[in-house]
């Protein structure tokens, strides 16, 4: 009987130990995986998602500037002009070619200083 047991303890000994410690870990890794995963892809998500809501932050902080700006009287009207309103009892001109009639005013700015220096 003494035989039997020792053999019972070789059996049961460091190696099947090592073995169920090893299974152990693999299962216990396996079962982390997925979450452990999950959080740091949730991590990056956040991360992006944070300087996209500061960008947007920053943007409506500018938005708001400019709508208070625009709000005045004075800004209406100069946008209004841009856009080619005009108010009530003004008579609209349309200017053509300034370029080409500041190119012949220079001209004749030019011609007329020559003719006055002989």
């Amino acid at each position: 009987m003494a035989a039997r047991k020792k053999r019972r303890r070789r059996l049961g000994g460091p190696i099947a130990r090592r073995w169920f410690a090893v299974g152990a870990l693999l299962l216990v890794g396996l079962l982390y995986y997925r979450p452990l995963h999950d959080y740091l892809d949730a991590r990056s998500q956040r991360a992006v998602r944070v300087a996209a809501v500061r960008q947007l932050q920053k943007e409506q902080a500018s938005l708001e500037r400019r709508l208070r700006r625009a709000s005045s009287l004075a800004v209406l009207a100069s946008e209004a002009r841009m856009l080619g309103y005009i108010r009530p009892g003004e008579h609209l001109f349309i200017v053509k070619d300034i370029p080409q009639w500041r190119r012949r005013q220079h001209g004749a700015r030019h011609a007329a200083s020559r003719g006055h220096g002989r």
